[in-house]
């Protein structure tokens, strides 16, 4: 099966929707944001997603603490949002959620999703 649109408007699509998530849902939108679509893995890779407050957190003087902290309540937040990251995805491929996976840099503010699909995308040339 064949996704009607090309692989590079669904990527764009799947970028602007996270960010709109994120402004959204987490109160804050990234600096920048970039999808990858590979077969029946997609890669969302958000850049400048810190807070302030977490940025003081971070380098605060027992910085381990309070980047755990970060990396657990950021890891907390979206899980209890994965039915709309999942929704996001399904609306703009058409293809069900395997599972969701995600990491965050607190030393440099990135944030990686990634997201495997049941099933291979296939796009039109």
């Amino acid at each position: 099966m064949k996704n009607s649109i090309p692989r590079g408007e669904a990527e764009h699509q799947i970028s602007q929707a996270i960010i709109r998530f994120e402004q959204e849902y987490m109160g804050r939108g990234p600096e920048e944001v970039r999808t990858v679509i590979f077969d029946d893995i997609i890669f969302v890779r958000l850049k400048g997603v810190l807070t302030p407050a977490e940025k003081q957190l971070a380098n605060t003087e027992d910085n381990q603490k309070g980047r755990s902290l970060i990396k657990q309540v950021r890891q907390e937040l979206l899980e209890k949002a994965r039915p709309l990251l999942e929704r996001i995805i399904i609306d703009i491929t058409g293809c069900e959620i395997v599972s969701l996976h995600t990491d965050i840099s607190i030393a440099t503010g990135e944030r990686v999703i990634i997201f495997t699909l049941v099933r291979a995308l296939k796009f039109n040339a």
